[in-house]
């Protein structure tokens, strides 16, 4: 029987309204652990998601799976613009505001991140005081020049600390788009020019409210680094995904990563492609991975 579950609109502190469900698992009786997910770049919640936030709570989690700003069901315009500060600042909002549901547990919270918003979750796994573990699915994991030169990554953290703590995230962005998120008939261009990219959005997208076309925010000074901000998780517990051939978000930034992570930390990989982990049989061994890893330290 599938787990129990509602519509639950957020309304953020500037008035977008992120839309999402609550899963809850079949009889919950009293609060429980609970994890927030939130999808991928250009992506919605209903695009591959829905079958983990299902498997989550017949485990017996909370969880509450939503829209980005401006994607999916949620309000915000302009429509389809992917800033990655603004939406790993609506998640700090929404892990606060979730923890205050009858429900949850507000001291066993994991944010639970895909894709590009799996490097958004570790970003906020370091910087949010009450987040207790972060998974990391087939992340977006770096930029990919600590690789090469490792002493930046502590400066880039403080730099994005502070621009962080500034509420209007006013960063003089420079935006990119609209352009189409994958290749399609007639198209010779886009931000994901992988076939498995096109095979994937194609398949999952069109059915579920998205559409081919992205506008992308982009920000220098700092940059927005993932990679710079895993040292500094401290006591929150990570896991990382990592598909063994991932031409979308590079395995061996993923793997440096995970390797200058601090504090509790697990890792597992996934034989394949970037969305290897969202269809059978990679998702099923992904979830095992991540049940075990929320079981230990959730």
């Amino acid at each position: 029987m599938t787990p129990p579950l509602r519509p639950l609109a957020l309304t953020l502190t500037d008035g977008t309204i992120l839309h999402g469900d609550l899963h809850l698992p079949e009889e919950i009786t009293r609060s429980a652990p609970t994890i927030v997910m939130s999808h991928g770049f250009s992506a919605t919640r209903k695009m591959g998601l829905p079958w983990f936030a299902s498997a989550f709570a017949e485990a017996g989690y909370v969880v509450y799976l939503y829209d980005h700003r401006g994607l999916g069901e949620s309000s915000g315009e302009p429509r389809a613009v992917v800033d990655p500060w603004i939406q790993t600042h609506d998640m700090w909002e929404v892990i606060d505001q979730v923890r205050g549901l009858p429900e949850v547990q507000p001291d066993r919270v994991a944010v639970w991140g895909s894709s590009f918003s799996g490097g958004e979750a570790i970003v906020l796994g370091a910087l949010h005081p009450d987040i207790k573990a972060v998974v990391a699915n087939a992340p977006f994991a770096g930029l990919g020049d600590l690789l090469v030169d490792p002493s930046q990554a502590e400066q880039r953290f403080v730099a994005m600390r502070v621009a962080f703590s500034n509420d209007s995230l006013d960063l003089g962005r420079n935006e990119i788009g609209p352009m189409p998120v994958v290749l399609h008939e007639g198209l010779d261009a886009a931000v994901l020019p992988q076939p498995e990219s096109s095979e994937w959005f194609l398949a999952n997208g069109p059915s579920n409210g998205w559409q081919n076309s992205v506008t992308m925010a982009i920000t220098t000074t700092p940059p927005f680094d993932p990679g710079a901000c895993s040292p500094q998780l401290g006591g929150t517990a990570l896991l990382m995904v990592i598909a063994t051939h991932d031409d979308v978000a590079s395995t061996a930034v993923a793997l440096d990563t995970y390797e200058r992570a601090s504090g509790p930390k697990r890792k597992a990989m996934i034989e394949g492609h970037h969305f290897s982990a969202y269809d059978e049989p990679g998702r099923n061994d992904a979830f095992d991975a991540m049940v075990d890893f929320l079981d230990e330290f959730l």
